[in-house]
């Protein structure tokens, strides 16, 4: 579903993502793992084109899009979420997850703000998300968990083939957890192809099914959760033991 091959991100002197390659399989759970300053996010940024790529490819369903602007790889197929919610607070939840979906450009200007059939799928998938209740809650009334579940939504009115999850758990509490894993389970069960950043490494073992290691801005181990628990030279060199205190 999604490639990678030799991507790179400079900043002066700092070589942030540095010959990054992996890939992505159809219909997999795939995690991105690794220390503080490993690159991942930055990755995650060059792939949706968030952040331009100093060199390399990136490849989706065959295509290559590290070249085209974000709202055109959306259009393709691909959605991201972000580490800190970029919600707008003085607007509520259902006119979030509908307005972060327009992206067709300035003839969206000459129609309604809020088309019945948006209306209608938003709140099929807020239903879905279990969180109806808040769909006329303002942005600035959630809470952290919750602004997490209303970016999954805007996502999701896209129509994605492959979701890219930047730590989804970040500052969620273990019962708002449980549901959200819950949620990319039963995305994944519809054939929803998953790439996911997170450092709860507990979560990244029971969810995952093919994990990728980057260090220094490169990939250094991949395999399922199994192999990499097993593999000394990352646990030693770039975990400190956190996935074998997991495991």
């Amino acid at each position: 579903m999604l490639e990678v091959k030799g991507l790179c991100k400079y900043f002066g002197g700092l070589r942030a993502v540095d010959d990054c390659s992996f890939r992505v399989e159809r219909g997999s759970i795939t995690a991105l793992i690794g220390p503080n300053g490993a690159g991942k996010t930055t990755a995650f940024n060059c792939i949706s084109r968030t952040m331009m790529p100093t060199k390399g490819e990136v490849w989706l369903d065959g295509e290559r899009i590290d070249r085209l602007r974000p709202h055109k790889i959306t259009a393709k197929g691909l959605s991201r979420t972000f580490q800190i919610s970029r919600n707008l607070a003085d607007m509520t939840v259902l006119e979030n997850v509908i307005c972060q979906n327009k992206i067709h450009g300035w003839r969206d200007m000459m129609k309604p703000a809020m088309s019945p059939a948006e209306i209608d799928k938003a709140m099929e998938i807020l239903d879905f998300l279990n969180i109806t209740r808040i769909a006329y809650e303002d942005g600035s009334n959630l809470s952290y968990g919750q602004k997490k579940l209303m970016d999954l939504a805007a996502l999701l009115m896209s129509d994605p083939k492959i979701i890219l999850l930047d730590e989804p758990a970040g500052g969620v509490n273990p019962t708002l957890l449980e549901e959200i894993v819950g949620h990319i389970r039963a995305l994944n069960a519809k054939g929803m192809t998953v790439l996911i950043v997170e450092h709860n490494m507990e979560l990244i073992m029971r969810l995952s099914q093919h994990v990728v290691v980057m260090a220094q801005g490169a990939v250094i181990a991949s395999g399922s959760p199994e192999d990499v628990q097993k593999d000394k030279a990352v646990l030693d060199a770039y975990l400190g033991g956190v996935l074998e205190d997991a495991a």
